[in-house]
């Protein structure tokens, strides 16, 4: 015979247990929910702080290195690597990197020390191969303080390689030379006229030879045969 209530009584308790474990359940995915959203803003809260030119710079350096990759099994393989990348590209996209090549400004000499600037931060950008484990270690060495701001203090944090030292010492050293030539004496001609007064005038007026010699030379000539009036 049925005891009176102990049906209802299991019954209850069974609904019991399973509202407590849908809550337990619950729980854990608002806890989870929680942890990712924290994540999230954490990683965006970084994404904010890095240069706007970022993720291009990323791309560019997998790129290099995919490149560079290819190259050296292309090398052991005996292959030309130039060659069999050409073999890959279409007709459009060649078409593209030649037009590309076209549009790229040349060196045209010192215009402002901006200019110059700019040109020798290019050409040092563009020597430089990324080390992305070297990258990665020196992240996780340092922390919040790799990315850093304006009271971090890096100090004793970062430790400078002697390759690294080495690498920058041969580009002064080529700046040195390469200035050198550009700023040497020029040979003095005594059979030159003489229109200058000091140094700085002739150097006036070699720039102004320079730039507007050949629309006055007319006007200069006729001045010197006294025909000019």
């Amino acid at each position: 015979m049925e005891e009176p209530g102990s049906s209802d009584d299991k019954t209850f308790a069974e609904k019991q247990a399973e509202r407590m474990r849908r809550l337990k359940e619950l729980h854990n995915k608002r806890n989870e929910a929680r942890n990712q959203n924290h994540k999230e803003v954490v990683e965006e809260d970084k994404r904010m702080k890095l240069p706007a030119n970022w993720e291009a710079r990323k791309r560019q350096a997998e790129w290099i290195l995919s490149d560079e990759t290819a190259r050296k099994d292309a090398e052991e393989k005996g292959l030309d690597y130039d060659r069999q990348k050409l073999l890959h590209i279409d007709a459009i996209e060649a078409a593209r990197l030649e037009r590309k090549k076209k549009r790229k400004n040349p060196d045209s000499g010192f215009a402002d020390y901006e200019q110059a600037t700019i040109r020798q931060y290019n050409r040092l950008v563009k020597g430089m191969k990324p080390n992305m484990e070297a990258y990665e270690a020196s992240k996780e060495k340092l922390g919040p303080a790799f990315y850093g701001d304006r009271n971090t203090i890096l100090q004793g944090l970062h430790e400078d390689k002697k390759e690294a030292v080495d690498k920058m010492v041969e580009d002064l050293e080529k700046q040195i030379a390469k200035r050198e030539k550009y700023s040497r004496r020029r040979t003095h001609n005594d059979d030159a006229d003489i229109d200058y007064i000091n140094e700085r005038n002739a150097k006036f007026n070699n720039k102004l030879e320079r730039f507007y010699g050949e629309h006055t030379r007319e006007t200069k000539l006729n001045l010197e045969r006294g025909t000019a009036i």
